[in-house]
This record gives C-alpha cells, structure tokens and sequence, in this order.
C-alpha cells in the first residue's frame, strides 16, 4: 500500500478558471454527481483544507469559545458515527448501501448538535457549504479523474481519500481493483 501523501496545491487558474468549466450537476444521476464530489475533493483537497483553515482562523479570532466549543462537537459527531459505522451491523449496512445518505446524515447531525448548543456555526458551514458547492459544480478533468483511479486502487493515499474511505465514498469496483493489486503484489 502507497504511504500517505497530501495532494500538491493546485493553481488558482485550475482551482478557479472560468464558467466554462463549472456547470449545474446532473441530480437524477447520484451516483456520477457523487463520483463528481469525491473527485474534487480528492484532487483539490490541499487547496480545499487552505480555504478552511484561513476561515476557522478568522472566525477563530472572533469567537474563539464558540469555535472551540464546534470544532469538539464536529469531531465527536465525526468520531461517533465512523464508530457506529464500523461496530454496529445496521449503520455498516447502511453506509454501504447509501454512502451519500450517510455522509449526510453524519452532517445534519452535527448540524443539529452545534445548533442545539448554540454555537458559532459560521466557522464550519461556510466552508463546508462552499466546498460542497465547488466540487459539485466544478467540472473534472483528466488529471482529476487520473487521480481519483489512481486513490481508488490505491496506488497513491492521501489524507482525503482516507475519510473518504472510511465513510463508505470509494467505490466497490475501485475496492476490487486494490484488493486484487494487493494479492498480486503479495505473490
């Protein structure tokens, strides 16, 4: 298996070139939406984890208790379901069946959670909001759709593809691909 690497930053002109390369997602078919949103992140995960630093820092400074006080709620909501996901035989076989239903459960809860506590949300919905938009929008191209094969049968990791992973968005014929180079390569 490939070692861990972050994915090089990407140019401002790749990340944000003009609308002819952004277009309305096709929302009847999930599953090539879906593979449209993973790839994106998968290809533009530095400068996607840059843009939400830079926001967590400002809104950081503003309200740092508030900040503070979401960012443990996300990550318990985050640790609590891939724990579910892997310990209970119900939520694994409904991560398996419906990834993205999942991905968005796991984010209403947190949603619900850090607006029940009445927290500062703005440091965690906008840049999620506005990642979530940019990979839905952006079109992919041939290096994108490289790298997320290359991920897929494991021949590069990164740290997105691992939380990719590990909350059922890689595909199982990608899956299948890696376990027979893995055979292969045992041999």
């Amino acid at each position: 298996m490939a070692k861990v690497e972050l994915a090089p930053l990407r140019s401002w002109d790749d990340f944000f070139p003009g609308s002819e390369r952004f277009s309305k997602p096709d929302f009847s078919d999930l599953t090539r939406w879906n593979n449209r949103v993973v790839s994106n992140l998968l290809y533009y995960q530095t400068n996607y984890l840059l843009f939400a630093v830079a926001v967590f820092l400002v809104v950081g400074f503003l309200n740092p208790l508030g900040m503070f006080t979401g960012m443990v709620v996300v990550s318990a909501v985050i640790l609590g379901s891939l724990w579910a996901g892997e310990s209970r035989a119900v939520i694994k076989n409904f991560k398996r069946q419906n990834p993205t239903a999942f991905v968005i459960a796991v984010i209403a809860a947190g949603y619900m959670l850090i607006s029940l506590l009445g927290t500062f949300m703005m440091a965690i919905t906008l840049p999620l909001t506005l990642i979530a938009a940019h990979a839905s929008f952006r079109l992919r191209n041939m290096k994108n759709k490289l790298e997320y094969k290359m991920e897929g049968t494991g021949l590069k990791r990164s740290p997105m593809g691992i939380l990719l992973e590990a909350l059922g968005q890689q595909g199982e014929s990608l899956q299948k691909i890696q376990t027979f180079l893995e055979e292969k390569v045992k041999e």
